[in-house]
């Protein structure tokens, strides 16, 4: 990967079977325009079902557990009432306890990777993407650099937007979007983003985005309930359940063929 990275102010099921791509009421905007491509990380460039966003869940459980000395079940009611008001955990300590936030991320993503494959479909899809190439992350830099490399597409992005460059105010707020576009000179009428949680996508649509639903393949998902809202929400221009997929048919459909 570039290692660009703005200043501070992350196999996909049965490779046999088709991807599933939906695309809601109306009429959903295409890709025929699209110069600048940009890419969630965690359960949108490596799948929903791995083992990693349940690694990062508990040690961000287990960092609140430990910062203030409380039991697991309460640790994890408030990592989620910080999740659920704030956007991340991370912005609920910051703002309600001035925590560093170095301290947590290092904390939350020293996980194990050594599970999660090289992707050859996803990064031959990717690198046949015609224009630019971004992931804009509520990680950190780090995270997006380490988990990239195991899925060996590193290489493919012009560069990372993390929760440090959007001043540590997480999507779905407006102000990190912004940052993001103006930092690269994206021009959003000109983009495509793919994001795992629906609500992340309404601002990007707004600002003229096509945005796309990258949705897991089981109900065997980590993520909690309410995030889930907005699925099929008229902001959602495609859904898909097989990002590698749906990318090697946009290809297709680029290329006229069948």
């Amino acid at each position: 990967m570039n290692e660009t990275r703005a200043p501070a102010t992350p196999g996909r099921g049965d490779p046999s079977s088709s991807p599933q791509i939906a695309e809601n009421g109306g009429k959903p905007r295409g890709f025929d325009h699209v110069e600048s491509w940009i890419f969630d990380l965690d359960n949108t460039l490596y799948p929903a079902g791995s083992p990693l966003w349940p690694q990062i869940d508990a040690r961000i459980t287990a960092f609140v557990a430990g910062l203030f000395g409380i039991d697991g079940m309460s640790a994890r009611a408030l990592q989620k009432y910080y999740y659920q008001r704030y956007g991340t955990t991370l912005r609920g300590l910051m703002i309600e306890h001035d925590l560093d936030p170095a301290i947590f991320l290092d904390f939350a993503h020293d996980i194990d990777r050594s599970t999660l494959a090289a992707d050859e479909a996803l990064a031959n899809a990717i690198a046949a993407l015609p224009g630019r190439r971004f992931i804009l992350t509520s990680g950190s830099h780090g995270h997006a650099m380490k988990t990239t490399a195991h899925l060996k597409i590193d290489h493919l992005f012009e560069g990372v937007f993390d929760i440090a460059a959007g001043d540590f105010i997480p999507k779905p707020d407006e102000r990190t979007y912004m940052r993001f576009l103006e930092h690269f000179s994206i021009e959003p009428k000109k983009a495509a983003m793919f994001e795992d949680i629906p609500r992340n996508l309404e601002v990007p649509h707004r600002l003229g985005i096509t945005t796309v639903l990258v949705a897991p393949r089981t109900d065997a998902n980590e993520r909690d309930a309410w995030e889930g809202e907005g699925i099929a929400a008229s902001y959602i221009d495609h859904r898909t359940d097989d990002l590698a997929g749906f990318l090697a048919q946009l290809r297709k459909s680029r290329k006229g063929e069948r």
